[in-house]
């Protein structure tokens, strides 16, 4: 009998992550100036709410569910006058007032030290985006990363070397 509960819930233990419930994970990737520059995160679902309107004004945003966004860059990426040297970073974004963000990019250490922040345009798209969506996409070095959700896309371009 000892045998069979130890059985059971060995079982149990090894289904366990197959059921947990998460939001899918997304991976935008682009190649810019020859090298690669990839962003890693979660994708939830607006279920019928405005989720960025709720956006606290100063309050950073994770950007997505359960695991932090992640950025990894081969290059060094220029938006603009600020400059993100090669190496993995955090992301979050910072609503700053009703249609002004900002991107976070933040240190991939325990303490998340901020690297730099950028700012982003954000726009209203035609449909509406059920599920929040990264987009990378490139010209040789130039970039553009993308994040849209509801009818609000945020974009900011970039530069390689």
């Amino acid at each position: 009998m000892i045998k069979r509960i130890a059985i059971l819930c060995a079982c149990a233990a090894a289904a366990a992550p197959a059921l947990a419930h998460g939001a899918d994970r997304g991976e935008a990737k682009a190649t810019v100036a020859g090298k690669v520059v990839s962003i890693d995160y979660g994708r939830p679902t607006l279920k019928g709410r405005d989720m960025l309107a709720q956006a606290e004004v100063g309050k950073p945003w994770r950007m997505g569910a359960d695991a932090a966004t992640t950025l990894k860059t081969d290059a060094a990426l220029s938006f603009g006058p600020v400059t993100v040297p090669k190496g993995e970073y955090i992301l979050t974004a910072t609503r700053l007032d009703a249609d002004k963000w900002q991107l976070n990019v933040l240190a991939n250490t325990q303490e998340r030290a901020k690297v730099v922040d950028i700012p982003l345009t954000a726009a209203k798209v035609k449909d509406s985006v059920e599920m929040f969506t990264i987009e990378l996409t490139s010209e040789k070095e130039k970039g553009e990363l993308s994040m849209a959700w509801g009818t609000t896309a945020l974009k900011a371009a970039f530069t390689g070397k």
